[in-house]
C-alpha cells in the first residue's frame, strides 16, 4: 500500500478583521448596485477622468499622485507573515471608521490604485434637498419701539428745550454791528455810510472798514462819527463794501443799538426774526432802573449795566467799541429775551 501524503496547511487562520472587511465590502457593492438600478449613480458610468473631484483627500504615506487625480501606492518590501498581517490589521482599523466607503482589497500589491472619492460621487448623484424659503414678515408686524424719554406735555418745558437747542447754535450765528455816517446831499442832511464794524459773539472783530459814499461828502460829522478827510483816501467804495458786509450778515442774528439806522445806511432790510435791537428790549431798561418804554442811549446803558464809559472825548465814536458794548449788553438778557421771542415770534 502506497504511502498517503497529505498536504495540510497549519498556518494561522485569516484574521477576523479581514473577513469582516470583505463582508462589509460585499455589502457596500450590493448597496451600490441597488443605487445604480434606481438611477442615483448614473455618473458612475463616466470615465474616471471626467468625474468631478469634489473632495480631495490628502496624500497618504507611501502613495504618489497620478495625472488623473488618483493616488498610486508605492510597492512595499516583503516582510514576514506576522508583519504583513499586523500591517493589514492596522489599515483595516483605519478604514473601519467609514465602513461603507471602504474599497475592496487589491489583488496585486504592486498595482493598487485608489478609487475616486465615493463620497463626492454620492453627493453629486443624490437629489438635492431644497431649503424652505424664509417667510417674509408682514407689514406692521413689528411695532416701533417707544421712545426712551417720555413726551413732555408742559408748554414751558417745551419752549425751554426749543431754546436750549437753538442757543447752542446762536454763538456761531450771532454778530453785532455798528455804523458811522457822514452828511451828504443838500446841506449834509442825508446820512451816508462811512465806516462799518462787525464783531462776533465773543467780541472779535470780523469786519472794520472805512467806506467811501457814492455822493460828495458835505459834513464829516467828526464830533460824533470820528471820520476825517484822510480816512476817505483809501476807503472801500460803497458797492464793494456793501457786498462784503451782506455776506457776513446773511443768515445770522444781528445785534445792534437803534439798528434800523445802520440798515438804512446799508440800503438793506434784515429779517425781523433775526434782528435784536438793544434800544427796544424792555428787560435792559428794567435792569438799568429806567422806564421800559423809554429809548435809552447806548452810552447810558453801558454806563449803568457794564459800568464802562464809551463815546467819551471829542475824537468821536468808535464803531468797534460800540458794537462790542452792544453785544455785551445783549448777553445780559439773552436767555430771557430769546425765550420771550420763542413764545412770541416777531412777524417779518
Amino acid at each position: 500500500m502506497s504511502t498517503l501524503l497529505l498536504n495540510l496547511d497549519f498556518g494561522e487562520p485569516p484574521p477576523k478583521k479581514a473577513l469582516e472587511g470583505n463582508a462589509k465590502h460585499r455589502k457596500f457593492v450590493k448597496k451600490r448596485r441597488l443605487l445604480e438600478r434606481k438611477g442615483f449613480l448614473n455618473k458612475k458610468k463616466q470615465p474616471p477622468s471626467k468625474v468631478p473631484k469634489l473632495h480631495s483627500e490628502p496624500s497618504k504615506k507611501g502613495e504618489t499622485p497620478r495625472v488623473d487625480g488618483t493616488w498610486k501606492a508605492t510597492p512595499l518590501p516583503k516582510k514576514t507573515t506576522a508583519a504583513s498581517s499586523s500591517g493589514s490589521e492596522q489599515s483595516l482599523d483605519k478604514k473601519a471608521a467609514v465602513p461603507w466607503l471602504t474599497p475592496a482589497p487589491s489583488q496585486k500589491a504592486g498595482s493598487v490604485v485608489a478609487k475616486v472619492d465615493l463620497l463626492g460621487e454620492f453627493q453629486s448623484a443624490l437629489p438635492k434637498i431644497k431649503s424652505h424659503p424664509t417667510r417674509p414678515q408682514k407689514k406692521g408686524s413689528q411695532k416701533n419701539p417707544p421712545p426712551k424719554n417720555g413726551p413732555q406735555n408742559s408748554t414751558q418745558t417745551h419752549s425751554e428745550n426749543k431754546y436750549s437747542g437753538a442757543s447752542q447754535k446762536i454763538p456761531g450765528k450771532m454778530v453785532a454791528i455798528d455804523c458811522e455816517m457822514v452828511g451828504t446831499g443838500p446841506k449834509g442832511h442825508v446820512s451816508s455810510l462811512a465806516r462799518c464794524s462787525i464783531v462776533s459773539y465773543d467780541g472779535d472783530v470780523l469786519y472794520d472798514e472805512y467806506i467811501l459814499p457814492p455822493c460828495h461828502i458835505v459834513d464829516y460829522r467828526t464830533r460824533w462819527s470820528g471820520i476825517r478827510k484822510q480816512h476817505m483816501v483809501n476807503a472801500t467804495p460803497f458797492k464793494i463794501a456793501r457786498n462784503q458786509i451782506l455776506k457776513i450778515l446773511t443768515g445770522k442774528i444781528v445785534v445792534g443799538h437803534a439798528i434800523h439806522n445802520d440798515f438804512k445806511a446799508l440800503q438793506y432790510v434784515h429779517p425781523k426774526s433775526l434782528t435784536r435791537d438793544t434800544s427796544h428790549i424792555p428787560l435792559l431798561n428794567r435792569k438799568a432802573d429806567c422806564p421800559e418804554n423809554a429809548t435809552m442811549s447806548l452810552k447810558s446803558l453801558t454806563k449803568k449795566l457794564l459800568n464802562r464809559d464809551i463815546q467819551a472825548g471829542k475824537s468821536g465814536h468808535s464803531s468797534v467799541e460800540d458794537a462790542q458794548a452792544t453785544m455785551e449788553l445783549y448777553k445780559l438778557v439773552e436767555v430771557e429775551w430769546e425765550q420771550h421771542l420763542a413764545q412770541n415770534p416777531p412777524k417779518d
